[in-house]
């Protein structure tokens, strides 16, 4: 069945890989976004007769309460993401992370769909065995976090809701985010053969964004029968750590090296192993293995370096 689809945020990481499969599964997809990052990422489905794109800011009314009036599902994409934005502009933050999102609940119809990524870094340590389910209690500590707990409680109030507790999102996109944890680790194994490890030993689980992607695709398929619930969403094979990431990273690039030092730390204390059982007992599995997405990664670094304040 084909629906009315608005996504904001449709041209970031998630959404520039979810949006051209949205489209190819037979929906009309309108993207909502500021365009913050200067990014073109959605160049390449700007053919589709089903897509159509709005430049704007999902904190005004008078931009999203027309779009929204025409919507069947949204998918709420845009957001400061991470706690190293959301402490570099906490205003801007809580406005788009919490406050946009508030109003958009308070605007709903009860026949229109939300389906939305919080995450799972309020998990924080766990049990006493660092293991997490969507019953484990939540423990945010970042600004990110806290706000994302606060506005997945105000979403499920709706009844037409699921909520996404993603893991940490890795692999290639064309909005690509060389900062998340994969990805800058096997940028820095590439070009500088290195990383200095702090809290090695901490775990958290990891998704493939086309994963990601799959998974909103499922709960669409599948919106009955998911409805009014929270989902964890990541790669069961892997739970690991910091160490382990490397290692894997290693596997690919012999001459990477990782040595340890406390010269940091996690600003949510994600120490953990995500159970993933739920999501996976409706049907839906991940496809695309930490490995291969490392792979993946070391080929779009062929393309990609950081050099815009550099001579080389």
């Amino acid at each position: 069945m084909s629906y009315n689809i608005l996504v904001t945020g449709g041209a970031g990481y998630l959404g520039s890989t979810m949006v051209p499969a949205l489209l190819e599964a037979g929906h009309k997809v309108t993207v909502v976004d500021n365009f913050m990052y200067g990014q073109s990422s959605l160049n390449h489905v700007c053919h589709h007769p089903n897509f159509n794109i709005v430049r704007g800011d999902i904190r005004l009314e008078s931009t999203m309460l027309p779009l929204m009036k025409k919507a069947d599902v949204i998918i709420p994409l845009a957001a400061y993401v991470g706690a190293p934005l959301c402490s570099k502009d906490p205003v801007g933050a809580s406005t788009v992370n919490h406050d946009a999102i508030e109003m958009m609940i308070k605007n709903l119809s009860k026949d229109q769909w939300v389906l939305m990524p919080t995450t799972n870094s309020a998990y924080g340590t766990g049990d006493e065995n660092n293991f997490c389910t969507e019953e484990s209690p939540l423990r945010p500590i970042s600004q990110y976090a806290i706000e994302k707990v606060k506005i997945e409680q105000a979403l499920m109030s709706h009844s037409n809701t699921i909520s996404y507790r993603l893991a940490t999102v890795f692999g290639m996109s064309p909005r690509m985010r060389i900062d998340l944890l994969v990805n800058d680790f096997t940028y820095r194994a590439v070009y500088d053969k290195f990383v200095v490890l702090f809290e090695p030993h901490f775990k958290r689980n990891y998704v493939h964004v086309r994963d990601v992607t799959r998974a909103f695709l499922h709960g669409i398929d599948n919106f009955e029968t998911m409805k009014g619930q929270i989902f964890n969403v990541g790669l069961s094979e892997a739970n690991v750590s910091k160490m382990e990431l490397c290692l894997e990273i290693q596997k690919h690039i012999p001459e990477f090296i990782f040595p340890e030092a406390a010269v940091g730390k996690d600003p949510d204390q994600r120490n953990y192993i995500v159970s993933n059982a739920k999501i996976e007992a409706t049907g839906f599995k991940t496809s695309h293995s930490l490995s291969a997405g490392i792979a993946d990664l070391i080929k779009g670094y062929t393309m990609i370096k950081n050099t815009r304040y550099g001579n080389v």
